[in-house]
């Protein structure tokens, strides 16, 4: 199965940032269905890559929803909030839904999505 990659522009908000408005900065969306066909990955610059369920991201969107270090909700109509807690302290995302529904078609193009009981 092939995987799938897409490089996104996001606003990463950090407790190291002094910046009210933060830039948009590279953010790599992964999903290998070899590795784990239910995970997708996040790497955002200079830290360590996240991974969490695809369902999860989806759910995400929609509504709030969290799973561990990982919560997602959506913000207003056109924009998801991703927020990843570590010992190093709390990184949020902020992208642009249609980034992460192109993905995610992408990555159901390659494994589907399996039907829940």
């Amino acid at each position: 199965m092939s995987v799938v990659e897409q490089f996104a522009r996001a606003h990463i908000v950090t407790d190291e940032n002094d910046r009210a408005e933060p830039e948009a900065a590279p953010v790599r969306l992964r999903y290998d269905p070899d590795d784990d066909p239910g995970a997708v990955r996040i790497a955002l610059p200079g830290r360590p890559e996240w991974t969490f369920s695809r369902s999860l991201l989806e759910q995400g969107m929609r509504a709030p929803a969290g799973s561990g270090d990982v919560r997602v909700w959506p913000c207003g109509r056109v924009q998801t909030v991703v927020e990843f807690h570590s010992a190093q302290g709390v990184s949020v995302v902020q992208f642009d839904t249609k980034t992460l529904i192109r993905f995610l078609r992408r990555t159901y193009t390659a494994v589907p999505m399996p039907l829940s009981n």
